[in-house]
Formats: C-alpha cells, sequence, structure tokens
C-alpha cells in the first residue's frame, strides 16, 4: 500500500499484511515490525466504519490462522508488543510519543485479529495458535505455551500501571478493549461458558495478584469519565498538512504502509465523534461488568465478584477481614457522584444495581446520604420513559427501588425531600412534591403501564412490593399520589369485575359445549385477585401506620368509597377490609355531621381532627409488609447474555457480525 492509498478496500492486498499473514516466518527482530506498525489510523467510531474494517481484514486474518501454525507470526507480533511494553511506562514519563504510538499500533492489530480467530476457532484451537512457533509446520514448543496468560497479564498490567495521559490514553482504551475481546468467546456460545481457558487464566496463576488492582482502576475509570486527548494532543492525531505525525516524525522508518491512511481519504474531514464523553470509561465499565459475572470456577469463586462485594470507603479505617480476598478501598463520594450522573446508560444501572445488590458497605453508604434524590431521581426518570428504554432497564431500575425500599430510613427520608418543577413529569405539573410521593406517582404509572402493554407479573410483583415496603412510612402524600393510588384500585376493581363477567359467560357456556376448550379465567381472576390484596394491604398499612399524617389518602379513599363496598363481603378480602371499612365509616359519619357543600379545605380540615379523635387501637394491626429482594436461582442466565448484548451495542471499537452471535438474539431487547 503506498502513501496515497486510503481506501479500506485495499487492506487485503497490502504488502504488510500479507507478508504478515502469508508463509514465510518472520523473526521478533525483523525491521518488518517497525515498518508494520508505524501507520497514522484514527480508529473507527461507527458501526458502518467498524462494518467496513472488519470485511476488509477478515481475509488477511483468515489467512494468518491457515498459515500461523507454520510461520508462528501471531506469536512473534505478539511477543514484540510484550517487549515494547516493559519499556511503556518509561516512555510515558518521557513523552516519547512514537514508541507508544507503535506499541498502540501493535496492540490494535493484535485485537483486530484475536477478535477473528476467537469468532472462527474454539478456545483450544486459539491457545494452540499461541504456541506456534518457526519451526516444522504445527510444531510447537513448551517454552511459549504460557504466551497467552503472559499477553493477558501484559494487559493487565498496562491497564493498571501506565499512567494515563494524553498520549496514553488511546493504549489504555485498547488495552481494556482487547480483554474484553479475549472473553467474547461467551458470545459464540448459545450456553452459559462454566469452563473456560480465558477464564481460567484469569481467575488463577500469574493473572489473579492484579484482581484488585484491575477492579480498582476500572472503577476508577469510570468515576473519572475522562475524556479523549483534543485533537493534536496523541499520538494518532494528523497534523494541519494533511500528513500524520508519521512525517515529522517517522517517514524514513515506514515508506509503504497506511502512512496517511484514514477512513474518509487524505484531507477528508473527520468522521462525526459519537455522543459517548469517555470511552475509557464506558469500556472500562462493560469490562467490569463481564468480570463480575464470569462464573465461578469448580474450586474457586469468581475472585472479580470478590472484590467488587466487599471493596470499602477510602473514609474506613477498619481492618480488612483476612478471610476476605482481594478487597481495596476507594473513594465512596466520587464513586456516588459518578453513579448519580450516568444512570442514563444500561451499564451504569447495573452497576449501582450490583453494588447495592453485592456490597454491603456501598449499601450502606448509600442509604445513609442526606442527597438520596440525586440517586433516585435518575432511577424514576428511567422508569417513567419506560416506553423508550429497554426491558432490562427498566427492570434493573425497578430492582433498584425495590433494594432501597427495604431500609426504613431510606422510606421515611424521601417524605422529607421537597422537589420543585419535575420537568420531565408531562401529565401534571407538580411545582412542589416529596421524593416519596413523586416515587409513588412513577411506581404507579410503572404498573398501569405494564397491565396495558407488556402484562409482566414479575413487573407487578416487584412494582407492588416497593410500594408495600414504603406504606407504613408514607407521610403527607401528596393529593396527586393519593388520588393515583386509588384510581390503581379503581382499575383494578374494574378489571376484575370483567374477568369475572368473562369467567361467569364461560361457565354458562360449558354447559351447553364440552367440545369448545375454554380460556383459563379462573388463573386470570386469581391473579387479579391476588394484585387487589395487595394494594388493599399497601392502604391497609398507611392507615394503621400513619394515619394522622395521610389526610390526602383519606380524603381520596371518601371520595371513591362506593369502590370498596364489593369487597367488603368477599372472602379474599374480608379481614383486610375490616380497617378500611372503619375509616370510611368513621369519617363519613364526620363530615355527615358537619353538613353539606363542604369545601376541600374544610374536608381535609375535619379528615385532620378526626385523625386525632380516632382511637388508634380501634384499627386492627397486621403483619407489617415488608419484601426483600432475592436474586433468581443460576442469576447467570439472565445476566451474561445482558451484559454481552450491552458490551455488543455500546462498546466503542469494536463490532461482531451479527450473525455469528449465538449468546442472544438481535432483535430482543
Amino acid at each position: 500500500m503506498g502513501s496515497n492509498s486510503s481506501r479500506i478496500s485495499d487492506l487485503p492486498k497490502n504488502e504488510y499484511l500479507k507478508k504478515l499473514s502469508g508463509t514465510e516466518s518472520i523473526s521478533e527482530n525483523d525491521p518488518f515490525w517497525n515498518q508494520l506498525l508505524s501507520f497514522s489510523f484514527p480508529a473507527p467510531t461507527s458501526s458502518t466504519e467498524l462494518k467496513l474494517l472488519e470485511e476488509a481484514t477478515v481475509s488477511v486474518c483468515r489467512s494468518l490462522v491457515v498459515n500461523n501454525p507454520r510461520t508462528g507470526n501471531l506469536g512473534a507480533l505478539i511477543k514484540v508488543f510484550l517487549s515494547r511494553t516493559k519499556e511503556l511506562k518509561l516512555s510515558a514519563e518521557c513523552q516519547n510519543h512514537i514508541f507508544i504510538w507503535q506499541t498502540h499500533n501493535a496492540l490494535f492489530i493484535i485485537c483486530c485479529l484475536l477478535k477473528v480467530f476467537i469468532c472462527e476457532m474454539s478456545e483450544e484451537e486459539l491457545q494452540l495458535h499461541f504456541t506456534y512457533e518457526e519451526k516444522a509446520p504445527g510444531s510447537y514448543s513448551s517454552d511459549s505455551e504460557d504466551l497467552l496468560e503472559e499477553l493477558l497479564c501484559c494487559l493487565m498490567q498496562l491497564i493498571t500501571d501506565i499512567p494515563l495521559l494524553d498520549i496514553t490514553y488511546d493504549i489504555s482504551v485498547e488495552a481494556v478493549s482487547t480483554m474484553v475481546v479475549f472473553l467474547s468467546c461467551q458470545l459464540f456460545h448459545k450456553e452459559v461458558l462454566r469452563q473456560s481457558i480465558s477464564h481460567k487464566y484469569l481467575m488463577r496463576g500469574r493473572c489473579l495478584p492484579y484482581t484488585s488492582k484491575l477492579v480498582k482502576t476500572l472503577l476508577y475509570n469510570f468515576i473519572r469519565q475522562e475524556k479523549p486527548p483534543p485533537p493534536g494532543a496523541h499520538v494518532l492525531s494528523q497534523q494541519s498538512d494533511g500528513g500524520g505525525l508519521l512525517y515529522g516524525l517517522a517517514s524514513g522508518v515506514a515508506t509503504g504502509l497506511w502512512t496517511v491512511f484514514t477512513l474518509g481519504g487524505v484531507g477528508s474531514k473527520a468522521a462525526a465523534t459519537p455522543e459517548l464523553s469517555s470511552p475509557l470509561a464506558n469500556q472500562s465499565l462493560l469490562l467490569l461488568l463481564v468480570l463480575a459475572n464470569l462464573t465461578d470456577a469448580a474450586d474457586a469463586p469468581n475472585p472479580y465478584r470478590q472484590a467488587i462485594m466487599s471493596f470499602k470507603n477510602t473514609q474506613d479505617s477498619s481492618p480488612f477481614p483476612s478471610s476476605i480476598p482481594h478487597t481495596f478501598q476507594i473513594n465512596f463520594n466520587s464513586l456516588y457522584t459518578a453513579l448519580c450522573e450516568q444512570q442514563t446508560s444500561d451499564q451504569a444501572t447495573l452497576l449501582l444495581y450490583t453494588l447495592l445488590h453485592q456490597n454491603s458497605n456501598v449499601r450502606t453508604y448509600v442509604l445513609a446520604r442526606t442527597d438520596m434524590e440525586n440517586l433516585v431521581l435518575p432511577i424514576l426518570e428511567i422508569l417513567y420513559h419506560v416506553e423508550e428504554r429497554n426491558s432490562h432497564h427498566v427492570y434493573m431500575a425497578l430492582i433498584i427501588l425495590l433494594i432501597l425500599t427495604e431500609d426504613d430510613g431510606f422510606n421515611r427520608s424521601i417524605h422529607e425531600v421537597i422537589l420543585k418543577n419535575i420537568t420531565w413529569y408531562s401529565e401534571r405539573v407538580l411545582t412542589e412534591i416529596s421524593l416519596g410521593s413523586l416515587l409513588i406517582l412513577v411506581v404507579i404509572r410503572t404498573i398501569q403501564y405494564n397491565m396495558t402493554r407488556t402484562r409482566d407479573k414479575y413487573l407487578h410483583t416487584n412494582c407492588l412490593a416497593a410500594l408495600a415496603n414504603m406504606s407504613a412510612q408514607f407521610r403527607s402524600l401528596h393529593q396527586y399520589a393519593a388520588q393515583r393510588i386509588i384510581s390503581l384500585f379503581s382499575l383494578l376493581s374494574k378489571k376484575h369485575n370483567k374477568v369475572l363477567e368473562q369467567a361467569t359467560q364461560s361457565l354458562r357456556g360449558s354447559l351447553s359445549s364440552n367440545d369448545v376448550p375454554l380460556p383459563d379465567y379462573a388463573q386470570d381472576l386469581n391473579v387479579i385477585e391476588e394484585v387487589i390484596r395487595m394494594m388493599l394491604e399497601i392502604i391497609n398499612s398507611c392507615l394503621t401506620n400513619s394515619l394522622h399524617h395521610n389526610p390526602n389518602l383519606v380524603y381520596a379513599l371518601l371520595y371513591k368509597r362506593d369502590l370498596f363496598e364489593q369487597f367488603r363481603t368477599h372472602p379474599s378480602f374480608q379481614d383486610i377490609m375490616q380497617n378500611i371499612d372503619l375509616v370510611i365509616t368513621f369519617f363519613s359519619s364526620r363530615l355527615l355531621q358537619a353538613g353539606a357543600e363542604l369545601s376541600v379545605e374544610r374536608v381535609l380540615e375535619i379528615i385532620k381532627q378526626g385523625a386525632v379523635a380516632l382511637p388508634k387501637d380501634r384499627l386492627k394491626k397486621f403483619p407489617e409488609l415488608k419484601f426483600k429482594y432475592v436474586e433468581e436461582e443460576q442469576p447467570e442466565e439472565f445476566f451474561i447474555p445482558y451484559v454481552w448484548s450491552l458490551v455488543y451495542n455500546s462498546a466503542v471499537g469494536l463490532y461482531w457480525n451479527p450473525q455469528a452471535i449465538q449468546l442472544f438474539t438481535m432483535d430482543s431487547d
């Protein structure tokens, strides 16, 4: 490829790539490597560019697959990279642009090759390709059997030890991406991988000591959200004269390869930058989630999950328990801020769920924050825009709320936080409302959306569980929140009557015809009655524990008192209806005594006076409503495909052929 060539379609014919993938063995000390690695190549960003690059290089990669058993050129390339990384830290300190640039290019080529290798062969075959050397065809050396492990360890060292500077930003991103690619064999298996060669290397041996340092670094990359360096600040940039940095610094080294190769051609405008503000933070978070969800080894738990479960705040001076390996300390305030700011992405919400569910130190810290609204509001916004989110993102947001509502302190404090002008809530202008009332509104809206669209019983159950956990601490409910609670009960009541009528008609029809199969209305009726009972228990819990704090709920209850009449004598609801019926009767009597045509203000005043006068012992005590989130058995069957779908859709600079993916279907959300 000459200096005037700038088309991706020229890559398969490029002389240096043909030599790398050809039948000739190339020594690690050959000047060829300097020539191969001295290209100025703006990393592709869009899926279109990535697909073009993949299609253009796949023939080169397949040629290497065929010839590498004879030449060992893949191993030689990796050894060239490994030898360079030993001087990378010093090169960063000395601002050696050329050295870092060429090392990045070596890793970029390795990553491209590995992606094709992993897609087209088994892990056992891949491992063999790391052992081939320049010998007889297909021969290998026992001395090089750990080259794969050495490369993985080197990547971990690169991520954790190389200082993040403008000139090292790209190679840091590439190192994280290459580790993701190493683990991407899961994409090409329908079943969850429980035994994998890459897993084995990461969970024991030379890689294991880097566990806590790697997890800590990936978390800090997420926290810092470092943006890529501006044009002109790093080694892969182009200067204003249209030539790469190569022209000024290395024109004597590379005379023919990719010297001014850009995706759009010489002198063309740069491709539009993606919305992603920090590729390193995004890629680091994806790798962290992949590592956290690796399945346990037969003889040892996943060390990366152990690290995520056990790390502590830098303010925590207590000693680390000797029984807990791979632990470390991190600044929880910075972590909390990043989690609050990044909840628009699936992966940040999944990280928040993981930390709240698995790390008790993080959960305790979050629940003690006095600015809880900064975390809860983004989660509520995810649920509010349920139509625009994928089902997994909504599910994670809901489970986060359920975990938070397990804490009574949280349930009390959210009613003390007053919010003004919630602009994204469009059903009604909310000039002032408590965080607790807003949470109730959004969860009820999610239930109603689910009833009319997805009809997911599990979603229903978790929404109601969150409301039930909060119900005993309902305080000063907003008028609109109180109305929506009763409106939801009204909707459920109508649905109950409709299903009951259908069941009755179906029963009559079955008496005249024994041949037609009947819908299972009994099951539908049972489900809707379970939900109705749950709603009655939520209302009852609020009345029993905080009647005098919630005049608006009593007002809404009295306004729609007729809704509850049909359930007074129903055998499934008689017990729970006692308190509700008592409250309706008591306050209706006081309003009747006050006369007709009462204003809203006067009615609320009578309710407040009545709440003080009503003897508390007249309300029957029921067991406290408390629901705890419990992860399903074999959670990896859900989380591993979910995490890899996020990698597939969100990873920067990585493209996989959708036709080759087997772990999940491409049209599912």
